[in-house]
């Protein structure tokens, strides 16, 4: 998935929408439950086949495919081989937030770009330059950083102010010299918006991944008036509002009510 293509599909379907694939078997409709061996992919293949029309991207977070072992991996495989057979044009991003020494980094890129065929990665750039540009050796795919997080410890450490400037500036300017625009993007959590114009100053062109709106308290309004570039630039996900819209045998219609909603929204901030 190149830059160009991926904002062609924006402006196609005038939507920055990201659906975060999060499934919890405890919060999955039990009529899915008791139909189906693979719980977890029938979930997400109705979600997907819902949803597609209003998104241009899906985010499976890894961690609640990794819970379940082996199984679960099974199913986070087959989940992104529908995707990739069956929206190719949809952006897929590995939600894994991963991070090592470089070889081990390599690995993992290996892992999510060859083995799984994923479009991107969340990766966390704590460990340094040797970490992170192992994920930009591959061709047409994309790392994308944690810059400034919405959970509530992201104080800890990303917002303290190290010689006048703050920690999270300091890693999204170094990170973004490793890789460029076509390559690279930002995490930043969307109950952050404000802070988001000084940070248009250091990367204008990158795209962000927003987590955040909606449950969590964020305001697509607010990400947008301080977010937004030329060419869009941003990529909203949600997950909890849309995956869990509903939970009984019309969950999936009312997933992709909540999507259309969204996506309306977003039409206003296309010319």
């Amino acid at each position: 998935m190149t830059r160009e293509k991926l904002i062609e599909q924006i402006k196609l379907k005038k939507s920055f929408l990201c659906v975060g694939l999060d499934p919890d078997v405890t919060k999955i409709p039990k009529h899915i439950i008791e139909d189906d061996e693979d719980t977890i992919y029938l979930f997400n293949k109705l979600i997907i086949d819902a949803t597609a029309p209003y998104c241009v991207a899906f985010k499976p977070n890894t961690a609640f495919y990794e819970a379940y072992g082996v199984s679960g991996f099974e199913s986070l495989e087959k989940t992104i081989k529908y995707i990739k057979l069956n929206y190719p044009d949809h952006f897929l991003i590995a939600d894994a937030k991963r991070g090592d020494i470089g070889n081990t980094s390599t690995m993992y890129a290996k892992a999510f770009f060859n083995r799984l065929n994923a479009d991107a990665i969340t990766i966390a750039p704590y460990m340094g330059k040797d970490s992170v540009k192992p994920f930009l050796e591959f061709e047409n795919k994309w790392a994308i950083v944690l810059g400034l997080t919405s959970n509530e410890g992201a104080s800890d450490f990303q917002q303290l102010i190290i010689n006048n400037k703050a920690l999270y500036l300091k890693v999204i300017e170094t990170c973004a010299n490793w890789g460029n625009e076509n390559n690279m993007m930002f995490v930043i959590g969307a109950t952050k918006a404000s802070m988001l114009t000084e940070i248009r100053q250091l990367i204008p062109n990158h795209f962000l991944l927003v987590p955040g709106v909606g449950a969590q308290g964020g305001s697509l309004e607010e990400v947008c008036k301080y977010g937004l570039n030329k060419d869009i630039g941003l990529l909203i996900n949600l997950s909890r509002n849309i995956i869990y819209a509903g939970n009984n045998k019309n969950f999936d219609e009312l997933a992709g009510i909540e999507a259309k909603k969204i996506n309306d929204q977003m039409k206003h901030y296309f010319n």
